[in-house]
């Protein structure tokens, strides 16, 4: 069961994130969609989802990858959007001080030169603690975390927000702000 949990919830992020149209599913532009909608398409794709699936998987997600709205009828991915449809509206918000991001040890010279940069994602995501970050660097090999001097990017005008999940988001992050920490 387990398995099926992970692998539902990487069908969920590639659809909610990334790719809606791969099952003919539509999102508006704050990233909803009717779970009804997502199931249907979901299953004429040969998916097998059903709506307590989609909802145990959001419950059960340590991550909190996924928001349901407060009407119950509604799924979307909390932050990592690559389809240009979705821009999702969050408020913008004072950060801590320091915010951490994981990275790799051999994408360090570049971030360090060119700073943190969205790729194909709509924000640069960043934490508030280093235990996310240094999970978050594992997963693309010999960790490295990055401190950003948040505060002082805000001070400079610099807007944040923080999805529903608590992940921070900013558009960049300039190499003057950044600064690395051995593992």
């Amino acid at each position: 069961m387990k398995n099926k949990n992970i692998e539902t919830s990487k069908f969920l992020s590639y659809v909610l994130r990334h790719k809606p149209e791969s099952i003919g599913l539509e999102l508006d532009a704050e990233g909803w969609a009717d779970i009804n909608a997502l199931v249907n398409c979901a299953q004429q794709a040969g998916q097998s989802l059903d709506e307590a699936l989609v909802r145990s998987i959001v419950q059960g997600s340590d991550k909190q990858r996924f928001t349901i709205s407060e009407d119950g009828k509604r799924i979307r991915a909390a932050q990592g959007h690559t389809t240009s449809t979705v821009s999702i509206s969050h408020t913008r918000k004072a950060p801590p001080a320091t915010l951490y991001h994981g990275t790799a040890t051999r994408f360090l010279d570049s971030i360090l030169r060119e700073g943190l940069k969205p790729g194909q994602r709509q924000h640069v995501h960043l934490s508030d603690n280093r235990q996310t970050a240094l999970a978050v660097g594992k997963r693309y090999g010999t960790p490295v975390i990055l401190c950003v001097a948040a505060t002082r990017m805000h001070d400079e005008g610099v807007a944040f927000f923080q999805a529903e999940n608590g992940v921070w988001l900013t558009d960049r992050v300039p190499p003057e702000f950044l600064s690395s920490e051995e593992v």
